[in-house]
């Protein structure tokens, strides 16, 4: 009977299991997410004025404070996303950034072409990473985080005893 139950079900392996489901997973998935960010933050540091200029072929204006908001959410919310660092508040801000950025620059349904082409790939990759991002908001990062890392170093063990010193 017992070679007939999985491991699973016998309890064997769960510490693994959950290192895999809770720990590698989820942070794998916030690398991934974080390249494209990375990438972006970068294009925008050492290439503002292209960015500047796609923005203005879009119509946009108060550029110079828009491209520094999303250079600033960018790489920060990467940042925070690798670290693990409230990463649920900076999924969250990327998600809605991500939004508007994918609807106002990345309005397929307004071009033609292979201009439209190309646009409707990034609206639909981005609406995937916005998935991603809530993913993170609602669940959190998971257990690998660097928050979490730091308070367990600094941890005493609960088993210790304390002692009092007897003159007190």
């Amino acid at each position: 009977m017992e070679r007939a139950l999985g491991d699973h079900q016998r309890g064997e392996g769960q510490p693994a299991r959950d290192a895999l489901k809770f720990g590698l997973l989820p942070l794998l998935a916030r690398l991934a997410l974080s390249v494209e960010f990375v990438y972006a933050a970068q294009g925008k540091a050492f290439g503002w004025s292209g960015q500047a200029a796609y923005m203005a072929s879009q119509g946009m204006t108060f550029i110079p404070s828009l491209l520094g908001a999303a250079l600033v959410i960018e790489a920060v919310g990467s940042l925070c996303l690798i670290t693990g660092f409230v990463a649920r508040q900076a999924a969250g801000v990327m998600c809605v950034y991500l939004g508007i950025v994918t609807v106002r620059l990345h309005g397929f349904w307004h071009m033609t072409g292979m201009s439209a082409a190309a646009n409707e790939t990034h609206f639909f990759k981005n609406s995937g990473m916005m998935g991603g991002l809530l993913m993170i908001t609602a669940y959190g990062p998971g257990t690998w985080v660097l928050s979490r890392l730091s308070r367990a170093s600094h941890r005493t063990p609960a088993a210790a005893p304390r002692y009092r010193s007897s003159s007190s």
